[in-house]
């Protein structure tokens, strides 16, 4: 190791403090189009306020922003502006496919709404829903900044399945990592 302990040390911090500044400041900017997007307004609110996690610097320019939340439905005629818009934004990108019409087309299977926006663009993380709660959208930015944490390669996510999707609005099933919930009330899977 060199006198001014530059030979190992400062490469590691670095990269570390540039995955740290990109996980707590992620620029989202919304695509809203449909009645996901009310639900897009309400995780930015003071109920749910996103900006406890380092989202809440909402870009309308994707030149300024470095993740894009599709909510909604997404026409044909829309798709070759999404993907403008998303060639326009800079790298590193993410994308987030909120509520059921923009992961698979929903209940509009018709030749004029694109099947999915994966179609049009990659998708990191997919928040399934008829409309999703914003606990969701806030999962799944969580999820994004552990993406990014742990420096792990940009692999397309998978579409949620039919019963992902059917079990997106009810109560969840794992409250924390050492509390079950029951039928019966809530229960400690620690023994306590």
């Amino acid at each position: 190791m060199s006198k001014d302990a530059s030979s190992m040390i400062f490469p590691t911090l670095l990269s570390t403090a540039v995955k740290w500044a990109r996980k707590n400041s992620l620029w989202p900017m919304p695509f809203a189009t449909s009645c996901c997007g009310i639900e897009v307004m309400s995780t930015l609110s003071s109920t749910y306020d996103i900006s406890r996690f380092g989202s809440e610097v909402v870009r309308f320019s994707p030149r300024q922003a470095d993740l894009i939340i599709v909510a909604g439905t997404i026409t044909t005629k829309m798709a070759p502006v999404l993907r403008t818009i998303y060639d326009q934004m800079l790298e590193p990108k993410w994308v987030i496919a909120m509520g059921v019409c923009a992961s698979t087309g929903g209940l509009f299977d018709t030749y004029s709404v694109a099947q999915g926006i994966d179609e049009i663009m990659p998708v990191d993380v997919y928040v399934p829903g008829c409309p999703p709660i914003p606990e969701g959208l806030i999962h799944s930015v969580l999820h994004l900044q552990k993406i990014i944490d742990q420096g792990l390669p940009r692999n397309p996510a998978e579409k949620p399945t039919f019963e992902d999707a059917k079990e997106a609005m009810s109560y969840r099933k794992v409250i924390s990592s050492s509390y079950v919930a029951t039928p019966s009330g809530i229960i400690s899977s620690g023994g306590k």
